[in-house]
């Protein structure tokens, strides 16, 4: 059966040109339709209308998949290849990044909403950083050897899994498509990946210049399909010996499950949080307010580190909500390929539905004042006002459970100690921030914070060569600088 194509032409402000790429499941090299021969539409959250059809992967679709990595891992990857060729075809791979970087951002635009812009200059640019970087590892992995007496040899080698499953999300496509297969195969692995069934237009195309960049057949596998089908089987599938997954807590929960059920796979998880942003009586105001509106507005929310929880000293409080809403106010919702746009659209009807007719509702009926926005935005598509909060109580469930659209909560606090046991009294654990022109305060501020990444003096900062991830319920492992060689 013949496989999807998708071919579009793009007419903005800030990209035209034509793009046509298959969009089957890709397996050992290969485009074709899936075992069912069904198909998912692909719906423009911008508008509410579909944009394409693409092939739904499905469970028999991933048996395949296994066994063409299995396949390449024996034959012609992992301890077959070199490091040094192994970073070659990374490096290769980053240069088809860059070369289609306009083509890339105007796809995550489409299916995801973000502005092209940002799209271009963080989530493009970052992935072409995350693979370069890994790409410098590849020819550096290696053992040591143990001294015990003159007669005996012990050494370690660090060797790869070998198929590994990786399940990623909808708010960073392209992003989390190097996040994942940088690390994975700069190590020797082999992959099926499983993007987003909202966002899958990016991934699809990055099929196309892993072929060109000369990786051989079988190394990566895409399969998009539904969470309960194609996730599923590759959580459980005992040919698979490491899923990594990056999404909701209650998702994670279900992986690890499968996971511990099946062949114990290793697994890292990268969840869930309700980052805390602390901004002290003597932060710089000025810093402190355009950090926090990027903190919390940016990718329209919809992200897993967002800076939702910003609790202000009493002394600036009424101060910092003032300029705080003025800065909210100044941002542009508007057409993702518009030049002056901020904040594009919500990925989906369901993740318009549950910022909207959930929390904020939620918010309302528990009694928090809505201070701004709090209601939808335009007639067609998932747009959502910036939204802030203010009155709250910490047991309101916009104080606790993670929002994931543009909606802050702003919390007045008096003394330092009741800040940190505010911040820390949440389930999650994934990040945080605190604002302070006193660096040495800042640094010890940050110190007690319970997140596996705590900022002084800025949010959302991250490198290639940090590592990234999460304590309590937002996650298992880290993801990015040399700690992500050892899952």
């Amino acid at each position: 059966m013949s496989t999807t194509t998708f071919t579009y032409q793009f007419e903005s402000q800030t990209f035209t040109g034509n793009v046509s790429f298959p969009t089957g499941v890709f397996i050992d090299g290969k485009f074709s339709a899936g075992s069912k021969g069904t198909t998912i539409d692909v719906i423009n959250p911008s508008t509410g209308k579909v944009v394409t059809s693409i092939a739904e992967g499905t469970p028999d679709d991933v048996n395949r998949a296994v066994k063409a990595a299995k396949r390449a891992f024996d034959e012609s990857w992992g301890l077959k290849v070199p490091g040094s060729q192994r970073g070659k075809l990374l490096n290769k791979l980053a240069d088809l990044f860059e070369q289609h970087s306009d083509e890339l951002a105007a796809l995550e635009a489409l299916d995801n909403g973000k502005t092209f812009n940002w799209a271009k200059a963080a989530d493009v640019a970052a992935s072409i950083g995350v693979l370069r970087y890994y790409a410098g590892w590849a020819d550096k992995i290696h053992g040591q050897v143990i001294e015990t007496h003159e007669d005996n040899l012990a050494y370690t080698r660090h060797e790869p899994f070998g198929v590994v499953g990786q399940i990623i999300p909808w708010n960073f496509p392209v992003m989390m498509v190097s996040w994942k297969l940088g690390p994975a195969l700069a190590t020797g692995n082999t992959v099926i990946l499983k993007p987003s069934e909202f966002t899958p237009l990016s991934a699809l195309r990055v099929c196309s210049l892993i072929n060109e960049a000369g990786f051989p057949p079988g190394v990566v596998n895409v399969v998009v399909g539904y969470g309960n089908t194609v996730g599923q089987a590759i959580s459980e599938h005992l040919g698979i010996d490491k899923v990594a997954f990056t999404g909701s807590t209650l998702v994670g929960r279900k992986i690890m499950e499968a996971a511990a059920k099946s062949n114990l796979k290793n697994v890292t998880l990268e969840l869930g949080g309700k980052s805390p942003n602390i901004v002290l009586n003597d932060a710089d105001l000025d810093l402190a307010i355009n950090w926090s509106v990027h903190g919390i507005f940016w990718n329209h929310g919809q992200t897993c580190c967002a800076g939702s929880r910003i609790y202000v000293q009493s002394g600036i409080y009424d101060e910092f909500l003032r300029r705080f809403t003025e800065k909210a106010k100044s941002l542009k919702l508007g057409d993702p390929f518009a030049k002056d746009s901020y904040q594009g659209p919500q990925v989906s009807q369901i993740q318009f539905d549950v910022p909207h007719h959930g929390l904020v509702d939620a918010g309302k009926k528990e009694g928090a004042t809505v201070h701004l926005g709090g209601e939808r935005h335009g007639n067609e598509g998932y747009w959502i006002q910036p939204t802030i909060f203010t009155d709250t109580k910490p047991d309101m469930r916009i104080v606790q459970e993670e929002i994931f659209g543009p909606v802050a909560v702003v919390i007045k606090f008096e003394d330092e100690e009741d800040a940190l046991r505010q911040a820390n009294d949440t389930l999650y654990g994934l990040a945080a921030a605190v604002f302070t022109t006193n660096l040495t305060k800042g640094i010890q501020f940050a110190h007690k914070l319970q997140a596996g990444t705590a900022w002084v003096n800025c949010v959302n900062s991250l490198q290639p060569n940090v590592p990234f991830g999460g304590y309590k319920q937002s996650g298992v492992g880290r993801e990015l600088g040399e700690y992500a060689l050892q899952k």
